[in-house]
């Protein structure tokens, strides 16, 4: 009897500040996997990546990479030049998705609702930086890194001095760093599935306990966070959220998973803040939630992710 199962390979890990996460996820995803497919590889993300993956031959690879080299185009390109179906966004659309700041100007002309934000390079200077942030934004903001995701060096700052450590963290981790005003609100994130149109999961509101900030500990430390299913919002704010989740994923040319995430302040329009086009299957991350909430398993989710990419085939 033929066997007719796809050869995958799951990619974890690599050179990201983020890539504890990944291998968080990946293990995860792989536990669920090996109930469906005989012939599973996982491979760290090193310099002998490429090597390994002539020598597996897959069928389809699960990219599942969080931060640079991982959502960022890089491995996109690599299995684009290989002949390699895999799961997830193209070169463009991952390249575009991680550049925070290159994501908003492409979506404002939409007219969804945004954060006022400027950015900054480090050779400006960590003074000038607060300075001009407090005279176009004024305090309280939040800073973050241009191209980074977790959560990673990403702080708000209510005044001069906190202000100046926000830089200097973020200034840490990449040269370009972003301020964004901050939005009083519940952090809300919507994920979005292609099957095989892209559609909107549930809306999932996060809680921190003791509404502490939503840093990197809070996110993936299980018992500092909650995730509230659907999210208790008005009706016209919920959908506000789901629709735009879809709208910006098929802008951006997303494909078969995103997340969306949104502040959503006592009233009036819901505030977009970021889009993750491979969001964290860890534990404690948001998608896997949404997707049982849905009425879904992860299996069957990952199981047309497979799919898609078989039927998608080479992109080159």
């Amino acid at each position: 009897m033929p066997d007719n199962q796809p050869v995958i390979v799951i990619l974890c890990g690599g050179p990201s500040s983020e890539a504890a996460v990944s291998r968080l996820s990946a293990g995860r995803i792989q536990g669920l996997m090996e109930r469906h497919y005989d012939h599973l590889h996982v491979l760290e993300l090193d310099k002998h990546v490429a090597r390994e993956l002539e020598r597996i031959n897959p069928d389809v690879v699960f990219p599942l990479l969080h931060g640079p080299f991982g959502e960022d185009g890089t491995i996109q390109g690599l299995l684009d030049i290989m002949g390699i179906p895999y799961i997830g966004s193209g070169v463009r659309a991952s390249a575009v998705t991680m550049d925070k700041y290159f994501t908003k100007q492409i979506i404002a002309p939409m007219g969804i609702s945004l954060a006022r934000s400027r950015l900054f390079h480090k050779k400006g200077g960590i003074d000038n930086a607060a300075d001009t942030t407090i005279q176009s934004l004024g305090l309280p903001v939040v800073i973050k890194p241009r191209s980074q995701g977790s959560t990673i060096a990403i702080s708000a700052a209510a005044t001069r001095q906190e202000l100046v450590e926000a830089f200097e963290r973020a200034f840490d981790v990449e040269p370009w760093v972003m301020a964004e005003e901050f939005i009083k609100g519940r952090e809300i994130t919507v994920s979005v599935l292609d099957r095989p149109m892209p559609t909107a999961l549930p809306v999932l509101e996060v809680r921190t306990s003791g509404n502490s900030w939503f840093d990197y500990d809070h996110k993936y430390t299980p018992g500092l966070s909650e995730h509230l299913l659907p999210a208790p919002i008005p009706e016209s704010q919920y959908r506000y959220c789901q629709e735009w989740a879809v709208r910006v994923h098929n802008e951006l040319g997303l494909q078969d998973l995103s997340r969306a995430d949104f502040i959503v302040p006592e009233s009036g329009e819901p505030v977009f803040l970021e889009t993750n086009s491979m969001p964290g299957m860890t534990p404690t991350s948001m998608l896997p939630d949404a997707v049982e909430h849905a009425g879904l398993t992860m299996l069957n989710v990952i199981s047309t992710m497979v799919e898609n990419a078989l039927n998608r085939g080479s992109r080159t």
